[in-house]
Formats: structure tokens, sequence, C-alpha cells
């Protein structure tokens, strides 16, 4: 069986969503980043990165989102992921902004150390990434415009990481209400059984008042 290890409120929530949308049966594990355990010897076996998501299978591991949604919809839910060539293509394009560009620009805000050696620009380095990562939510505000869902009128493993953003603007207190295609998206997503019922297994802001 798949089992999947993921760390409340992280990004790893979109393969978590991704999983419970899919319909097939899978075992889950939170790791605790206060308590280190993403360092475990155990887990540092699954993934030697020491990150999360990993998503094991009876054929081995795979680690990083964009893999794991791919692989997920796939073998499990093609309906997760769009059949035509240049659609799936341009969900794996928007997948690896969100990896590469949206959460690095998150992170500056929260680790700037990964980043630098020197405190002295840390304060600097916090400002910058969160201008960009707002910078960030206001495209994906741009891009929800005249849509139900991020790729369209069809709801994909896509929309499961783009709900991680949200949440993590509120997490920062960025003005999230402002943005009014992506708060109406959001709420949307909260109306689908799947994805309530991780939120809160995860205990999400995004399911706080």
């Amino acid at each position: 069986m798949l089992k999947l290890y993921y760390a409340p409120g992280a990004c790893s929530t979109a393969s978590h969503i991704g999983l419970e949308e899919s319909g097939t049966k899978y075992d889950s594990q939170a790791l605790s980043f206060a308590k280190s355990e993403q360092r475990t010897p155990e887990y540092l076996k699954i993934n030697p990165r020491g990150r999360v998501p990993a998503l094991v299978t009876d054929e081995g591991a795979i680690v990083e989102n964009t893999a794991i949604l791919d692989y997920i919809a796939a073998k499990y839910a093609p309906h997760l992921m769009p059949k035509d060539p240049l659609k799936r293509a341009h969900a794996i394009s928007l997948m690896a902004w969100f990896s590469n560009n949206v959460h690095p620009a998150f992170t500056h805000i929260g680790r700037p150390e990964r980043f630098a050696t020197d405190p002295a620009v840390y304060e600097n380095l916090k400002a910058t990434g969160r201008e960009n990562f707002l910078a960030a939510l206001k495209e994906i505000d741009g891009l929800l415009a005249g849509k139900q869902w991020i790729l369209g009128d069809e709801f994909s493993v896509v929309d499961g990481y783009a709900l991680v953003f949200y949440g993590w603007g509120k997490r920062i207190g960025l003005p999230m209400g402002e943005l009014k295609n992506y708060t109406a998206w959001k709420d949307r997503m909260l109306a689908r059984p799947a994805v309530k019922r991780v939120l809160e297994r995860e205990q999400s802001i995004l399911l706080a008042a």
C-alpha cells in the first residue's frame, strides 16, 4: 500500500490532497519539524534530503510534489490531470513554477539562513521574500480570473498545490481577502469533501475563522 510522509501545513499538503482526491487507499504519517523527525535515520533512508513529501510505493519512494502528483494522476486518477499533451505540459509547468519560484519566495521569509551566512542580511531577505511571495499570490489570483479551477473547468492535482500558498499567505498575515479570485476559489476548495478531510487531519489554518 502507498504511504505518504507529510508535515501538517507544509507543501506536502498538496500531495496529501492529491491522494485523498484520487480515492486510492493509502497510509500516511505526519512528521514533526519541531522534533526534527524529517532528519531521523529511518526517514533519511526514504528521502536523503530530509524533506517532505515522500510517497513510498511498492516499487520505491518518490519525492517532490510535482513528481508525486503526476504519478498519482497517471496511475490512480487520470481525471486529475489533463489528457491533452499540451494542457498536461501546462499543468506540469505551473507546478514547476510553484516549486521553483513561489515556494522559495516563502522560504526566504521563514528560513533566511538557507540563503546567506551573514545575519546582517536576514531582514532584507525576509522583506524581499515577502514582496516576491505576495507578487506570486497576485499572479495566481490573476490565473484564476473567470475560472472554476486553476486549469479551467476541471479540478486537478494542481489545485491542491495552489491551496498550500493561500494557507501560507494567511499564516503570515498577508491581505488574502483582497485577492478576490483566489479567495473565492479557496472557498470552493474547502467545500470539497476530500480537501476538507485533509485539512482537518492537518489542523489547517485554512479552517480557522
